[in-house]
């Protein structure tokens, strides 16, 4: 007769392959990109909106697709994980220079108009003429006065300019979507919804295998946040890089958590701290393009000096809410 007092031991059950994990992964991933392509052609150009809402559908299947490829390669064939990357790069960045143009003239029309509103009053320094003294914009009624005075022509300016770019980016976009390039590039996410090229160390059930990529992508962004600059971000548009660096790797580090777990909710409050960032620094660098035009009036010069400084205040801002945020990621994480 059995002995009862005997403990049954239930071994462990052996962890999955490494490929098994990345796999689903990138099959789902791939499911997103053909879903949100469909939904693109069907649009037919009639419906801008869902237009819109498929090709941020198509960069974000795109952009993890990518991202997985990068921090997994050792799973992975490695060439053909190299050629697929940067089709999709390539894509993701063509489509994305259209939303850009209309996101920053939104940003920088909004900007201009809470800095006139009557209903939220800026303290605004008066314009300074070359000699240092005030020029004929602030005498006439300092610097709000002026600022009123220009923001209108500022305004036109910018949406000139951003709407040419915009439509540029827009005919850079169809034309890629119509090409056989961008054709070989859903070829192969198609082929990718079943079929995953693994290497041979997908094989292996050491979960040091999946992890070590994961850690590697965790330990450079480590290393990018302890060396952010902290000098003050106006005027310090020289700076931005190590940030908008930071940004990139946050986000390869979030995608990598996203194959193995759910990643913290902090990490996605520290990278729309730093999307805020990115969109106020180039908001930024438009208006000081935009002031940089030849023969534009002083007042209007004077405007689009205000609102690169106003834009400038917001990468600041932004600076300031990723590190509370990521102050919270480094406790919920430890």
């Amino acid at each position: 007769m059995p002995n009862h007092d005997d403990e049954v031991v239930i071994a462990p059950a052996p962890a999955p392959p490494a490929g098994e994990v990345v796999a689903p992964y990138l099959h789902a991933r791939a499911n997103d990109f053909l879903r949100a392509l469909r939904l693109h052609t069907e649009s037919n150009g009639t419906d801008m909106s869902g237009m819109e809402e498929a090709t941020r559908a198509l960069r974000a299947a795109a952009r993890r697709i990518s991202a997985t490829l990068h921090t997994f390669r050792p799973l992975l064939d490695g060439a053909w994980a190299d050629g697929l990357r940067a089709e999709l790069a390539w894509l993701s960045g063509t489509l994305a220079q259209e939303q850009a143009c209309t996101s920053r003239l939104v940003r920088l029309m909004d900007a201009l108009s809470r800095l006139t509103g009557a209903d939220e009053p800026r303290t605004v320094p008066p314009p300074r003429a070359a000699g240092g003294t005030a020029g004929t914009a602030g005498a006439a009624g300092g610097g709000g006065e002026a600022l009123r005075l220009g923001a209108a022509k500022a305004g036109a300016l910018l949406e000139r300019q951003l709407t040419l770019a915009r439509t540029r980016a827009h005919s850079a976009a169809l034309q890629a979507l119509g090409s056989a390039r961008f054709h070989a590039v859903a070829d192969a996410v198609a082929l990718l919804a079943s079929e995953v090229p693994l290497g041979p160390a997908a094989t292996s059930r050491d979960p040091e295998v999946l992890a070590a990529p994961a850690e590697v992508v965790e330990r450079r962004l480590l290393e990018a946040v302890r060396a952010l600059p902290m000098a003050p971000a106006v005027g310090g548009e020289h700076q931005d890089g190590p940030w908008h660096q930071t940004r990139l790797l946050l986000r390869l580090h979030r995608y990598a958590q996203e194959v193995r777990s759910a990643p913290a909710p902090e990490l996605y409050e520290a990278g729309a701290a730093l999307d805020r960032h990115r969109d106020a620094a180039e908001a930024a660098a438009a208006a000081g393009t935009a002031a940089r035009t030849p023969r534009i009036a002083p007042a209007t010069a004077y405007a689009l000096g205000v609102l690169h400084a106003d834009q400038r205040h917001e990468v600041e801002a932004a600076r300031h809410a990723f590190h509370r945020a990521w102050v919270r990621t480094a406790v919920t994480t430890r």
